[in-house]
């Protein structure tokens, strides 16, 4: 709240001047006028004490009165988030629809113990994680609400104006979701009670069901991240669909300096943000029952081989094919004789508004889009597994870090540092490390419920020695495909501040600002909208399909010591003494061994329900 409390101040701009042109902006700025608005507003009396009255009123219920438009804050945000709630129940229902769809070839291969058939897959589903959301709006808006008639395009009215704008929120979010469930699915399938229920003839849908109960608690906090996310950060898809929802009226202040609206905004989406994170707990508890507390479980992420690497090779050449045919063209050259041509020979992508060649754009701003990305992302996973590892710590930070939307977080950092080329990269630095945090610290607390560890523990190995050889090879390899994965979304959300003004200015080649510049245009020249959201896609399939090649090098093995003969009677063998001498390593060979007799199939006798 302090941040955005210094917002008007951190930006280095006269409050009063942006109130003014905020009311109208034909009236003329003279001192006096200014001086009214700053008496009217106590802004001479400074941030500090403007912050202590609205927390003073706030704890009346009263939340103070716009500075734009002189209402009440409380109901018009109350308003607001029952609009985004209401928008994020519709994205969950299509998000899980499409996870489902994405992992429903896995789990029917894997309830009949046929995952060995299973070839690589995942393009599809790349590709629509890849997809803009704004850009999926904007689409779903022209072509199904515009052309074809089905469903309204604009405005809140009911729940048929709830579809479009859930779908293009849903369909992105589920696609991610979909994946980091297909990667838990194989081993949940390999767990001594699937293959014993198999044993016993239990019905295939029953073994899906459990499976997905068994992978459950550690999707839990992303899920609630998503919902959060789905609430304060669909600005573009509220401003496309004339949504009036809390994001928006976030925006909307911010850029304003409304500080009354725009606290109140930003407390509502904290507040749920709290209230996601804690239901994700109890819902884990629920799931997992005692066996958490009582290290019970199974490893969900045991070393498999790496998956082929024909595919990502594929779209990598693609993906460099596009970018060295485009170098070589001027991304700058006006043309107004050959504005929105069609692909041609001259023009294999086209040609925008301005003539400007769309294939030298891409390309040329594949060099900024595709290095930014890489270097968030670097940076993003860095901070998320060092502050996973430490929950306690991280927990409370990554609830209100999920909560600023990358819009606001975007003000904030203009308002700090200034206006930039790596302003937006900077902003979606500041929360895109929170998903990957989430996901380190949900499979680092199931790792330390397996039986392996436990069995390390108990023969005395200490925490560095866990932490080097136990917990990192397990969490590492699932948390870096994660952070693959996200590779497209953190290019996208680049793409989505430039779609809203704040990232790169023209005539820059940036893939986000290609999109808004060229989305006005998309029904007479599809051309230039698809074909850098089909690059976009490609590289959504690079991430995911080389994701799925990510794995730890396997250590080697310490060969068992030969056995020798029992001692003799008059011999008194000194208890704990093997172990003592052989350190953490005669540990580690015999956690090893139970951790390996744990995950070979067991009698088919009654099945332990682990789940």
């Amino acid at each position: 709240m302090g941040a955005v409390g210094l917002l008007p101040w951190l930006s280095r701009t006269d409050p009063a001047l942006t109130v003014l042109r905020a009311r109208s902006a034909e009236r003329t700025p003279t001192p006096g006028t200014l001086r009214a608005v700053r008496d009217q507003l106590g802004l001479e009396d400074g941030p500090s004490a403007l912050l202590g009255r609205w927390l003073g009123g706030l704890l009346r219920g009263d939340a103070g009165r716009s500075w734009v438009s002189d209402t009440e804050v409380l109901p018009a945000v109350v308003q607001a988030l029952g609009v985004s709630l209401l928008l994020m129940a519709g994205a969950l229902v299509v998000a899980l629809a499409t996870a489902a769809a994405v992992c429903a070839r896995t789990l029917w291969l894997g309830s009949r113990r046929r995952l060995g058939s299973r070839g690589p897959g995942g393009t599809g589903s790349a590709v629509l994680a890849a997809l803009p959301e704004f850009l999926v709006a904007s689409v779903l808006a022209s072509v199904v609400g515009v052309q074809l008639g089905w469903l309204p395009a604009l405005g809140w009215y009911g729940p048929r104006w709830t579809v479009l704008p859930a779908l293009a929120l849903g369909l992105p979010a589920g696609a991610v979701l979909g994946r980091l469930l297909d990667d838990l699915l194989p081993a949940a399938f390999a767990e001594p009670w699937a293959l014993a229920a198999a044993a016993r003839g239990v019905a295939p849908a029953s073994i899906a069901r459990q499976a997905l109960r068994r992978c459950a608690p550690g999707l839990l906090p992303s899920l609630g991240l998503f919902a959060v996310g789905l609430t304060g950060g669909s600005v573009a898809v509220e401003q496309i669909f004339d949504i009036p929802g809390l994001g928006r009226l976030t925006l909307r202040a911010a850029l304003a300096q409304d500080l009354p609206v725009l606290q109140t905004g930003t407390l509502a989406l904290v507040a749920l943000a709290a209230v996601a994170a804690l239901a994700a707990r109890l819902g884990v508890r629920r799931l997992t029952g005692p066996a958490l507390r009582d290290g019970a479980l199974h490893s969900l992420h045991r070393p498999t081989p790496p998956a082929p690497r024909v595919v990502p090779l594929g779209h990598g050449l693609l993906l460099a094919a596009v970018v060295a045919l485009g170098l070589p063209r001027d991304p700058l050259a006006l043309d107004t004789t050959a504005r929105l041509q069609a692909p041609s020979r001259a023009h294999p992508f086209g040609t925008d508004a301005l003539g400007r060649d769309v294939l030298a754009r891409v390309a040329h701003g594949a060099l900024t889009t595709l290095g930014t990305a890489l270097a968030v992302s670097a940076a993003a996973l860095l901070t998320g597994v060092l502050l996973g590892l430490l929950p306690r710590l991280s927990g409370p930070l990554v609830d209100t870090v999920n909560a600023v939307p990358p819009v606001l977080a975007a003000l904030l950092v203009t308002g700090v540092a200034g206006g930039g080329p790596w302003t937006p990269a900077v902003a979606v630095a500041v929360v895109a490390w929170s998903p990957l945090a989430v996901h380190t610290s949900a499979l680092l607390r199931q790792e330390r419920a397996t039986l392996h560890l436990t069995a390390t523990r108990a023969l005395g190995a200490g925490r560095g020695y866990l932490l080097r050889h136990e917990l990192l090879p397990a969490v590492l390899p699932p948390v870096v495909r994660h952070a693959l994965l996200r590779l497209p979304g953190i290019a996208l959300g680049l793409a989505a501040l430039g779609f809203l003004g704040l990232g790169a200015q023209p005539p820059s080649p940036e893939w986000g600002l290609l999109l808004a510049e060229n989305q006005p245009y998309v029904e007479r020249a599809p051309w230039a909208v698809l074909a850098p959201a089909a690059v976009l896609s490609l590289l959504g399939a690079l991430a995911v399909t080389a994701a799925g090649g990510i794995r730890l090098p396997r250590r080697k093995r310490t060969p068992a010591p030969p056995r020798t003969s029992p001692p003799r009677p008059t011999q008194r063998p000194v208890r704990g003494a093997g172990n003592r001498a052989n350190g953490h390593d005669g540990a580690a060979h015999t956690a090893r061994t139970a951790r390996t007799t744990s995950t070979a199939p067991t009698a088919p006798t009654a099945p332990t329900d682990t789940a």
